[in-house]
């Protein structure tokens, strides 16, 4: 309260009154601006300040003053000019926190008990959304646990860059996979009871501040190897789950971590890679975990282990590299080696040793006898294969066994001996052929790059049913043209209704597009796609490899190629609408993402086209021929029109694909999306 004394009536003029009371009105509103106003944006509301008391003091000059009444009805109304300064200085939430929340909000449905929320701009700080707390203009928490909540995540949650805790437990979320763009930041992170099903998302091995991790009571089922960087979990739930196989190794890696939750699963193997964890409370039940508890596990007070397959008997002893008294040999008598005084070696009893243990030494001769004797054989090896072998230039980089056992193949080239007869230098075997060609085996006995085509892959490896010859000729109608779909890259594709009223797809593979290509491979092209596990991949869900016959069994997407929905329109078909055409690209785009930064190693597609998209009845993009990358296509293939538009120039130039061509690839995709346009017209 201010109370000014005029004096006697008429001792003080008007204009004197004004100028005092606008002095006054600015003093106070510059004192109120600089305590309601936040720090980061300070400058911006003295800014306002000064808008707001030449405005106060405008309407104080226009308004005579009568006595107290006229300076109080003046003050009002520069006061109403001052709250709705402050109440704007306070409405700036950061731009791309608005557009995440407007998102979210529409994928959760419009739920109306979220007070405040609306689906366009709005003013989350400013306007107190429900379960939003701020600091300054940025989003830093959302807590919305139990609350009836259905949809799922925002598709852009990455937008939230100020956001640490994330809170969604308890609701009825998901029916799907959890959204991959979370928020990078975050410390806490409580996505539990939902329905969220599939993969952990990557960008989880992105929070390098995380601290607390719920995902239990969903329907997960795969948990990506991704916790190399999360060296700040201290918390993880993920119990009562469907997750299978074995723990990740990079859980090694989360060296703060205090409390783990895995019961109720069905994790198998060992809990070894949880022995060195500062674990004070474990409960790993119900799983389908055999061999040891480690002794380190078993001094956890609150330790349950109940229903897994543990022994009971004493655990074996560690393998010799963890053992502070290695296996003694001949090797450390040699005299020569005590002076290196190595104080690194594995000590079980903490002392320093000044010397190599045995085992390293061992180990040291050892490789240095193996390299020499491959040295030399090499050696011997080529001279022997110097009329017969040339250099092959085109190999630059190792290649799995499938490519490096293709790429060999592939560089035979007989050049006609009319008029002269020469070799070209690219020959990198014999050119006189055998009589008869047994595709399981090398060409060249002699040929060590061409052994691992050999290679066998267990058939047990292989987790998705084998079909027969006979079931699918039935389905496919002998493979006739009633049931043919499209012909793509690598062979004709033929829909399959079972008896069971089932619809699937079959792929033909045809060979004359890969000469020379052995049968035996088709088993572990077969392994490397059925790993590939991700919403918008085109799934496998068979095989069949009877009777020299190679095809593969996926999943039917109705809606056809995105290629046929662009190029193909008709009368009766609809427009691709902007929401599809968004959804199609970031589908498309967190397959590739998969393949690139999930899988290790990394997968290069090296056939990302809008025909190999395949949609489902909600427009859901489904990447095919995925894991067909060690497939190096012939000459033709690469050349081919189909293909043109979408190869990066490096790959027009080299031949040589990576992830960037991939990229490219994308890039064009994109562009098709886009404009409508193929991007090859004639």
């Amino acid at each position: 309260k201010y109370t000014i004394h005029w004096g006697k009536e008429g001792h003080v003029s008007t204009e004197k009154k004004e100028k005092v009371m606008i002095y006054l009105f600015r003093s106070i509103s510059y004192w109120a601006l600089q305590r309601c106003c936040c720090v980061p944006r300070a400058s911006a509301c003295l800014q306002t300040g000064a808008a707001v008391t030449n405005a106060a003091a405008t309407t104080t000059a226009t308004t005579k003053m009568r006595g107290r009444r006229g300076g109080a009805a003046a003050i009002g109304a520069a006061l109403l000019f001052l709250a709705a300064a402050s109440l704007g200085a306070h409405a700036n939430t950061d731009s791309n926190d608005v557009t995440a929340l407007n998102v979210f909000y529409t994928t959760m449905n419009h739920p109306p008990q979220l007070k405040n929320w609306v689906s366009q701009n709005g003013d989350p700080c400013g306007q107190s959304w429900q379960g939003i707390t701020c600091s300054g203009s940025r989003v830093t928490a959302i807590n919305l646990p139990g609350m009836s909540l259905n949809g799922t995540l925002g598709y852009n949650m990455n937008l939230l860059t100020a956001l640490v805790q994330l809170d969604m437990s308890n609701n009825n979320l998901g029916g799907s996979d959890i959204p991959y763009n979370l928020p990078p930041n975050l410390e806490k992170l409580n996505l539990a009871g939902n329905h969220f099903t599939g993969t952990t998302p990557y960008s989880i091995s992105q929070m390098v501040a995380l601290k607390d991790l719920n995902l239990a009571h969903n329907q997960l089922s795969t948990i990506s190897d991704m916790f190399n960087q999360l060296t700040n979990l201290t918390t993880m739930d993920i119990s009562f789950n469907t997750f299978s196989g074995n723990i990740p190794q990079s859980f090694n890696s989360i060296t703060s971590l205090k409390t783990l939750y895995l019961q109720n699963n069905q994790f198998s193997g060992t809990i070894d890679v949880l022995a060195n964890l500062p674990l004070t409370d474990l409960n790993v039940a119900n799983n389908q975990f055999t061999g040891w508890v480690p002794d380190k596990l078993k001094k956890i007070s609150s330790l349950q282990t109940t229903g897994n397959s543990f022994s009971n008997g004493p655990a074996p002893p560690p393998p010799p590299a963890t053992n502070p008294t290695p296996t003694p040999t001949p090797m450390p008598q040699r005299p020569a080696l005590p002076s290196s005084n190595d104080n690194n070696g594995p000590s079980g009893s903490g002392s320093k040793h000044s010397k190599l243990q045995g085992g390293a030494i061992a180990g040291i001769v050892i490789c240095l006898l193996v390299l020499g004797a491959m040295f030399a054989f090499f050696v011997i090896k080529r001279k022997s294969w110097k009329l017969s072998r040339g250099r092959d230039p085109e190999q630059k980089e190792p290649l799995s066994p499938l490519a490096s056992g293709f790429k060999q193949m592939k560089s035979i080239k007989i050049i006609s001996t009319t008029g002269k007869d020469q070799f070209q230098k690219t020959v990198s075997m014999s050119l006189k052929p055998p009589t008869k060609i047994d595709l399981h085996k090398s060409f060249d006995e002699n040929d060590l790059t061409t052994k691992s085509v050999t290679r066998k892959i267990s058939l047990s490896s292989i987790k998705i049913p084998a079909y027969t010859v006979a079931d699918l000729q039935i389905a496919t109608g002998s493979f006739s043209a009633d049931h043919f779909i499209s012909e793509g890259s690598f062979g004709r594709v033929f829909r399959a209704q079972f008896n069971d009223q089932k619809v699937l797809a079959v792929k033909k593979i045809n060979f004359s597009a890969f000469p020379g290509y052995p049968s035996d491979l088709f088993i572990e092209l077969v392994a490397n796609i059925s790993r590939l596990n991700h919403p918008n991949l085109a799934e496998l869900v068979g095989y069949c490899a009877e009777h020299g016959q190679c095809l593969l069994v996926y999943e039917f997407y109705q809606n056809g190629s995105l290629c046929d929905l662009l190029n193909l329109v008709d009368d009766q078909s609809k427009p691709l609408s902007w929401s599809s055409r968004v959804k199609i690209a970031l589908g498309s785009a967190r397959a590739l993402e998969y393949l690139h930064e999930t899988c290790s190693p990394s997968v290069i597609h090296k056939n990302f086209k809008s025909s190999n998209i395949l949609l489902d009845n909600e427009l859901n993009p489904h990447l095919s021929d995925s894991g067909y990358g060690d497939l190096i296509p012939n000459q033709e293939f690469q050349e081919s029109e189909e293909n043109s538009g979408y190869r990066a120039p490096e790959v027009a130039m080299s031949g040589q694909y990576s992830l960037k061509s991939d990229v490219y690839s994308f890039g064009v995709v994109m562009l098709e999306l886009l404009t409508g346009r193929k991007p090859f017209d004639r």
